[in-house]
């Protein structure tokens, strides 16, 4: 026990603020990168790599096994290289989440700023009665990032958003209703259009553990770009929004249009993209809805 303080104070006694700052720099890379990871596939694998290194590090040094730390030593570079590609989905998600936080939103014109509005009244008036009526939908609204791949996939509209509109499309049986309506810059871009599906679990961990296709599309389109997707659960009627890989559950329509108004508040004023108030309305207190 002696020996153990007497390094200690060894330790502490060597500090100086080049140490200190050399050790938060790590403890930061650390921690953005299990950050970036939480809630995805990717976590059960990282904790299942730690494990198993671990595990080789004790066999290694406590057990005298010369053959086995050979293999060891020469099977641990090709593994530290295959980090990269395991990890690759969710590193170019984390590069993406970065460098959308470095743009800068323009200015907009008065009449956008209106036909925004416009788009956001009908889209809730259109939830509203849509969940009223237990029919599901899956409506998508671009923001910085062009969805055009996604348009592509779905039939093009260029219509003006209206509540009677997105209501006829999303009834059910009808050649529209499955796969997701965007809307950019105010007009209803295209309907039936194909998303990504979610590869994290925080679905799965939902007190419904049974989620359907729309919230698991909303929830992975909200994973690769920064969209917010709107959903209207077919089996309750209630609903989400989802953005930034988090998504929040039965929230009534007046909270849907002061989010979503909130989203595209920046548009009176030139701010950051992803570094404003918006992501609080994600906050873990609010994880705790849904």
């Amino acid at each position: 026990m002696a020996d153990f303080i007497s390094n200690l104070l060894f330790v502490f006694e060597r500090l100086n603020w080049l140490s200190v700052l050399d050790i938060l720099l790590v403890a930061a890379i650390f921690f953005g990168l299990l950050y970036s990871l939480r809630d995805t596939q990717a976590m059960s694998l990282l904790r299942g790599m730690i494990f198993l290194f671990v595990l080789l590090a004790l066999l290694t040094s406590l057990v005298a096994l010369p053959a086995f730390s050979w293999l060891i030593r020469n099977a641990l570079p090709a593994l530290l290289l295959s980090i990269p590609v395991i990890f690759a989905p969710e590193i170019r998600r984390a590069l993406e989440r970065i460098g959308r936080a470095g743009t800068f939103t323009t200015a907009a014109s008065k009449a956008n700023n209106a036909k925004a509005e416009q788009a956001i009244q009908s889209i809730v008036s259109a939830a509203a009665r849509l969940s009223a009526r237990q029919h599901g939908a899956l409506i998508i609204l671009q923001r910085l990032e062009s969805l055009e791949a996604y348009v592509e996939t779905g039939v093009r509209m260029d219509a003006r958003v209206t509540p009677e509109l997105l209501l006829q499309i999303f009834y059910p049986n009808t050649p529209l209703h499955d796969g997701a309506a965007i809307i950019a810059d105010g007009r209803l871009v295209a309907a039936a259009c194909v998303m990504p599906l979610s590869s994290s679990g925080i679905l799965n961990r939902s007190p419904e553990r049974q989620m359907g296709l729309r919230h698991r599309a909303a929830l992975g389109l909200s994973e690769a770009t920064d969209a917010v997707a709107v959903v209207v659960s077919e089996e309750t009627g209630s609903i989400s929004i989802a953005h930034s890989g988090r998504m929040i559950r039965r929230i009534d329509p007046e909270r849907l249009e002061n989010i979503l108004m909130a989203f595209y508040r920046p548009l009176n004023k030139p701010k950051r993209g992803l570094l404003d108030a918006i992501p609080r309305l994600f906050s873990r207190k609010d994880k705790a809805q849904r």
